[in-house]
Formats: structure tokens, C-alpha cells, sequence
């Protein structure tokens, strides 16, 4: 389900943000008791939604087969595993990790746009988006100009993001508000809605560069955005969290505040994803933990 360029106009006002109800609401889901059966399923499902990621500066093209290796081998030892939902490398590795993932069901996702920063100009940003894209990129991550935001230059934001939609093409567009340099969840709701009425096929929290990264609190704001533009329009949106969940029980309490503010058809790697580099080791290991009632070293999982 492809969205269109910039469908809807540059929104005027977003609702104002109950902080204290934010925090008081993701405290109680991190308070839920997950049964066996429900965590292996959950574990799995996961597993299903990670966007495996390499984004350093000594990234080489070594470093981006062994990532795309271990999206096909997560753990050898225990066949019939869900595959990871993409790998996200940057432009100039694409047309490799495609190359490595041919015939498999992994994607390649590649950021873009002046990646992390933001700050360049937009006709080299769509440069990069049509170096992606050109070398197969199946997504594309921007991230929003945090400068202009904070000036208040809403529409230069929301043409910018519309211009790079049109210049994915078919590739999806996941848009990046980078939250931890927004300051406050009312600006994060609105740099949200203008990002899903530009044509974000996903809204995503961080570029895993800048702390604060994902938090509960952020990613519920955006999701209630989410759920507010479906109820008006219909349209599904996706939503990834990306940096600082590093651990299954993390991600499984994030799936909770999915399932309970979306709804199950949300629960599904077309529509969530995590943004993570080592949260796949540990989902590894807490499955076979369920499996075998012993953990395994992380000696025996790849770190990259």
C-alpha cells in the first residue's frame, strides 16, 4: 500500500501533548507480565521486525557481507526462524547488500539526505535519495532539517519531506524526526504530522546518533499521530524505533503499546519495525533460552 506525495496539506495546528498522561500510560505497559507462550510468539514476531544496521564511518563493504550474512543465518543451530525485515546500510553499500540478499525476503533499506545531520542542500539530499534508489534501495530513511523546524519553518519541512517521497518512487520513505533534538512531545507530535501528511510511508524516531534515541513516551506520541491520521483518513502508517533497544524485554513491551493504541494489524513488519544492531542477539538468545531452559553465550552469536 504505496502512498502518494504529499496527499494531504500542510497541517495548521496538532493536538497538545498531556505529558504526565504520556508517561503515566508507557509506565504501565513495562508493568506487563508476558506468559511463555505469548513471549516465544512475541520473541518471534520481533525478530520478523528488525532492520539489521551498519552506519559508521569505517563501515566496509566486508562488514556490510558479514551483516547481510547474518540476516540469512541468524542462528544455524536453530532452523525455521523468522528473517530479519531489512538491512540498512548507506547509499554507497546498497547495490552490494542487494546483491548478497538476492533470493532471500530481506530487504535493503539505505538512509539518506545528508544522514545524520540533515544539513545539506535539498538538490544534493535527492542526489543521495537517487543514488539509493538506483542502486535498489527498497526503503529509503530521511531525516527532517531539525533546524528549520525549530525556526518554525513548518512548510519548508513538510515540502522537503514531499520532495524526497516523489524521489523514492517505489522505494517506501520512512522520515526521521531525530526526537532527542525536538525538546518536547508536543513538538514531537507535531514534526509527526507533518511528516505523515507530507507522505512518510513511516515515521521514525532517531538516527540512533543523537541521545535521547527511541523512548517509550516519544514512540507512543507517534503512534497516537499514527492512529489519529487513520481514523481520519483510513491510511495506514507505519512506525519504527530506532536506537537505545537493545533488549527483548524492551521490544516486547513496545509491541504491548502497539497492539493496545494501533491495533493487530499494526503488528506486522510491513507496518513496525525496530531500528537496532544488537537487538537481534539478544531476541536470539531468549529464544533459545525458551527452547532450551539455558542460556546461550553471546559468544555464539555474530556480533555484526
Amino acid at each position: 500500500m504505496l502512498r502518494k506525495s504529499a496527499a494531504y496539506p500542510l497541517p495548521t495546528s496538532s493536538p497538545t501533548v498531556d505529558q504526565v498522561g504520556v508517561i503515566e500510560r508507557t509506565s504501565r505497559f513495562t508493568a506487563r507480565s508476558i506468559k511463555k507462550e505469548s513471549k516465544v510468539q512475541g520473541l518471534n514476531m520481533v525478530l520478523s521486525m528488525i532492520d539489521l544496521t551498519t552506519l559508521e564511518g569505517m563501515d566496509t563493504e566486508g562488514k556490510v557481507k558479514q551483516l547481510c550474512y547474518k540476516a540469512q543465518h541468524l542462528h544455524d543451530a536453530y532452523p525455521g526462524l523468522n528473517s530479519v525485515a531489512a538491512v540498512c546500510v548507506y547509499p554507497n553499500y546498497v547495490a552490494l547488500a542487494k546483491k548478497e540478499l538476492k533470493g532471500t525476503t530481506t530487504g535493503v533499506a539505505s538512509v539518506a539526505t545528508a544522514f545524520p545531520s540533515g544539513n545539506s542542500s535539498l538538490k544534493l539530499k535527492l542526489e543521495d535519495v537517487k543514488m539509493a534508489v538506483d542502486s535498489g534501495a527498497d526503503e529509503v530513511d530521511m531525516v527532517i532539517s531539525r533546524g528549520r523546524f525549530h525556526q518554525g519553518d513548518y512548510a519548508f519541512v513538510y515540502d522537503e519531506i514531499a520532495s524526497v517521497k516523489t524521489a523514492c518512487g517505489k522505494a517506501r520513505l520512512k522520515v526521521i524526526l531525530e526526537t532527542g533534538e525536538l525538546g518536547t512531545l508536543d513538538k514531537v507530535r507535531r514534526a509527526s504530522d507533518i511528516a505523515i501528511a507530507a507522505g512518510a510511508d513511516f515515521i521514525k524516531t532517531s538516527t540512533g546518533k543523537i541521545q535521547p534515541a527511541a523512548t517509550m513516551p516519544v514512540t507512543l506520541v507517534m503512534l497516537e499521530a499514527i492512529r489519529d491520521h487513520y481514523f481520519k483518513t483510513g491510511e495506514m502508517v507505519g512506525m519504527k524505533p530506532a536506537g537505545g533497544i537493545s533488549k527483548s524485554k524492551l521490544a516486547l513491551h513496545y509491541l504491548i503499546m502497539v497492539k493496545e493504541t494501533l491495533g493487530e494489524a499494526w503488528l506486522d513488519p510491513t507496518w513496525f519495525r525496530f531500528g537496532a544492531s544488537s537487538l537481534a542477539n539478544d531476541v536470539l538468545m531468549q529464544i533459545m533460552k525458551q527452547a532450551t531452559s539455558n542460556y546461550q553465550s553471546a559468544d555464539y552469536f555474530s556480533i555484526d
